[in-house]
């Protein structure tokens, strides 16, 4: 890109201003038109001071500042007419024995640059004074402005995340015995959860004998005697929190069994007869 001077940067800048005089925007279209890099550099001022001055909101004054223009316009006082002083009488001339000829070109020239510098120096504070005012106004008094600059209001949405429980994240063992009588088929189904401890009984094979129950009992050899576990319902399932109250290698490690009680199971906590289907537990869904 060709390296311009501060004349025609101040030329362009003053050009996006609008406020050149008509020969000089002539010069200026004029080396738009043959210079792209120029051309360039003008769209990037108007492209600077055009956002600048978007943001600053047309206010449409009252109807009472209208009227007191045109009343002070109306009892303004005439104007006394312009008189010019007498002219003063002339002077000899005296001729200088040598006249030095002085070139005030560069004077010239660093006025005109001074000014021009001057115009885009005003114009971009003016500005940026009325954005300091407007951002204050709007921090502070926003109902002073009109409607279209006040500050919309912000809605902020704050998302509240619970902690998941440990357990739903991560699913336990599952543990199953079929219970059955001498390797037949199948009688009973017990799958236990190990991080509960709630066992549940399918019935697959033997029918309800009627006056009687099905109840079962946990064997251990850490415990003296054997434990009822509850009676079996006439469902095809039933579901029992009782093993929570033993250790967990004592469920793991037992053996599972079925009697046939009286109705409403066993009187004193003790089976009365010899156990029908056993079984023991195996790992069916590892834990994860």
């Amino acid at each position: 890109m060709m390296a311009y001077s501060e004349d025609h940067i101040a030329l362009a800048a003053e050009y996006a201003l609008g406020t050149l005089e008509a020969d000089e925007r002539a010069q200026v279209e004029t080396m738009m038109s043959v210079d792209k890099d120029f051309t360039a550099m003008v769209e990037a001022w108007q492209h600077k001071l055009g956002v600048l001055n978007q943001m600053v909101g047309s206010v449409e004054p009252r109807p009472l500042v209208w009227d007191n223009i045109r009343a002070a316009i109306g009892h303004a006082a005439p104007q006394a007419p312009l008189l010019l002083p007498d002219p003063a009488p002339p002077v000899a001339a005296v001729v200088e024995p040598a006249a030095v000829a002085v070139d005030d070109s560069n004077v010239i020239a660093f006025s005109t640059r001074a000014k021009r510098w001057r115009n885009v120096a005003t114009f971009t504070s003016a500005i940026a004074a009325v954005l300091v005012a407007m951002v204050a106004v709007q921090a502070f008094r926003p109902d002073l402005l009109p409607e279209g600059l006040r500050p919309k209001p912000r809605t902020q949405v704050v998302q509240v995340k619970t902690p998941t429980a440990v357990a739903a994240a991560t699913p336990s063992a599952q543990y199953v015995a079929v219970l059955q009588k001498d390797g037949g088929s199948p009688a009973f189904i017990l799958t236990v959860d190990e991080a509960t401890k709630k066992f549940t009984v399918r019935r697959v094979g033997p029918p309800a004998d009627l006056g009687k129950s099905y109840e079962l009992w946990l064997i251990s050899d850490k415990l003296q005697r054997p434990r009822s576990l509850g009676v079996i319902g006439s469902g095809n399932f039933t579901a029992r929190p009782v093993l929570a109250s033993y250790d967990a290698d004592i469920v793991k490690g037992a053996t599972y069994a079925v009697t046939i009680e009286q109705g409403g199971g066993s009187p004193d906590g003790k089976p009365t007869s010899a156990p029908v289907y056993t079984g023991k537990l195996v790992e069916a869904v590892p834990s994860r």
